[in-house]
């Protein structure tokens, strides 16, 4: 009784203050000296150029630097860091909170570095990443552990989470084109390493393909437990746009196809008022429950305002919707409040009944890792409140919450991402011929 009441009381008040979406303080912009916001209409690949929006917002130069310099030096240097060296010439990222390594976290490192130059850490990170985690022969040879103990190298699980693989190819790809294959570790060859044995891969033992070749969407794992359903969050057509350009292994249309596709998966997922999409999907869009907890915006989903903004400002191929995205989203946060708005919904802007846990804390929480990709969005802003998203994530801090809690892992590397998007420094890495 005491639950059912409890649930009619946060259903009402829920729904008191979403209605306000409809209110002219929450639909309509905020007034800004800086004005709306102008997206540029031209990808990065197109004209070379990369948007520092932060410098567009008024903040210097030297201290948009800085605080880029400082949050690199916390999460990869600093006494919170989760970045941890193994003899001479490895490196592994830890998510501290559930006291392991994972494919995510790698991935993340490794293009962190590769796109600030830091050619050691990234080096080291593959060297950890291919003794500990890639399989190494059998049927799922050239893929990786997604989850491993950083202490003793044992695989928590065997299986992959296909996002990890869509990093470390792109990763490697990137690494190629910006310091050659001569130098200790042949990057083109390791990337096409993992491309070559995806293709291979033909349903031996439940193993196959990262993508789904019919739909031409990334599965949630490449194998029969989840290659018909996904995570809204592993689609980045950008970095198909990346292999059809870089990987060489006669695939470019395929992989063309699939940033196309999951483009239009997008439009499928995210719900056409408030913007939010499910953590699992089918490949229709439609939220997919499973056995642990209802489908719904969570930890996963916070990373997809982030890579549209990417796919926007490297390719704008899909302006027109990518713009009115952000509009939804950053409309539906900043009704729920710029500076308190939560970090788990329901795709409809509801609150859950069941809030996910996270690092032993099972709460609702204003989290910087949604503070930071829903700046990244400004990207493809139209509105005068997108600069006070870019405001927001500039202000935000890397540190615990009032109540202890404290994520430099996820929180942390969410919050690098941004800042390297806003200010112009994630960008496609070509060869130096081009």
């Amino acid at each position: 009784m005491k639950k059912t009441i409890y649930s009619a009381l946060l259903v009402f008040a829920v729904l008191g203050s979403c209605a306000g979406m409809n209110n002219n303080d929450c639909s309509e912009d905020v007034h800004d000296a800086r004005g709306k916001m102008k997206p540029w209409e031209k990808g990065a690949r197109e004209t070379g150029a990369y948007r520092n929006v932060f410098l567009e917002a008024g903040y210097s130069r030297a201290a948009i630097d800085a605080k880029l310099a400082k949050a690199y030096s916390d999460i990869f240097e600093g006494p919170e860091r989760v970045y941890f060296e193994v003899g001479d010439s490895m490196a592994y990222i830890s998510d501290l909170k559930n006291h392991d390594a994972r494919t995510e976290g790698l991935s993340y490192g490794m293009m962190v570095a590769v796109q600030l130059d830091k050619k050691d850490v990234f080096d080291r990170l593959w060297r950890w990443t291919k003794k500990y985690m890639q399989h190494q022969g059998g049927a799922r040879d050239a893929y990786f552990a997604w989850s491993v103990d950083p202490k003793t190298g044992k695989h928590n699980a065997e299986g992959s989470a296909s996002d990890g693989e869509l990093y470390f190819i792109t990763d490697l790809l990137f690494a190629s084109n910006r310091w050659g294959n001569d130098s200790g570790i042949n990057y083109y060859a390791e990337a096409r390493r993992i491309l070559d044995a995806m293709w291979s891969k033909d349903g031996t033992d439940g193993i196959k393909n990262l993508i789904n070749t019919e739909h031409k969407l990334i599965t949630f794992v490449p194998d029969s437990s989840g290659y018909d359903w996904t995570d809204p969050s592993y689609h980045l057509p950008a970095f198909y746009g990346i292999w059809a350009e870089y990987a060489k292994d006669g695939k470019e249309s395929f992989y063309r196809e699939c940033a196309e596709e999951a483009r239009a998966f997008l439009h499928r997922a995210c719900h056409p008022e408030t913007g939010l999409n499910a953590d699992a999907t089918e490949f229709s869009g439609a939220p997919r429950e499973n056995r642990w907890f209802p489908g719904a915006f969570r930890f996963d989903s916070w990373r997809v305002p982030m890579n549209i903004a990417m796919d926007y400002s490297w390719f704008a191929k899909d302006r027109e919707w990518q713009q009115d995205y952000s509009r939804r989203i950053q409309n539906f946060l900043f009704c729920r409040g710029l500076d308190s708005f939560e970090d788990q919904f329901n795709v409809d802007g509801t609150l859950p009944e069941f809030i996910l846990p996270a690092g032993g804390y099972r709460k609702l929480r204003h989290s910087l890792g949604l503070v930071a990709t829903s700046a990244a969005a400004s990207i493809m802003g139209t509105q005068a409140k997108s600069w006070k998203f870019v405001d927001a994530v500039w202000n935000a801090k890397l540190e615990p919450y009032a109540d202890g809690y404290f994520d430099p892992y996820y929180d942390g590397l969410l919050y690098l991402f941004s800042l390297m998007h806003l200010s112009g420094n994630y960008r496609i890495i070509a060869p130096a011929m081009e």
